[in-house]
């Protein structure tokens, strides 16, 4: 009886830990960028953003990672709308477990 006490003490543990992330970044790609002062546009009017942690901007690669600060939760909408209205148009929104540090190496082609 006490075996299976643990036992499923175990897995509730495991799957409720399961469903933490340890980070919350959304990655949009956007078109649209053509220089260096779209990119400084966009992050700094997503960074004026309460929830946000950080922004990356990523003109060759056409993207957009925004990580939100811990315990909070991005609005893929508004930030969608943040980009939309500074004149440029979200083709894809995909949310990741990866930090931004990790969307940025991958985009400079480091490991």
């Amino acid at each position: 009886m006490k075996n299976s006490i643990k036992k499923i003490t175990v897995a509730l543990t495991l799957v409720g830990l399961s469903s933490l992330t340890f980070a919350t970044t959304t990655v949009l790609t956007v078109n649209g960028m053509v220089c260096a002062f779209c990119a400084q546009g966009i992050e700094k009017r997503l960074s004026k953003l309460p929830e946000i942690k950080g922004v990356f901007v990523d003109l060759k690669k056409k993207i957009v990672a925004v990580e939100a600060k811990d315990g909070m939760t991005l609005d893929k909408t508004l930030l969608q709308s943040e980009i939309k209205d500074a004149g440029y148009d979200v083709t894809k929104v995909e949310d990741t477990d990866r930090t931004i540090a990790a969307v940025k190496a991958d985009a400079k082609g480091k490991k």
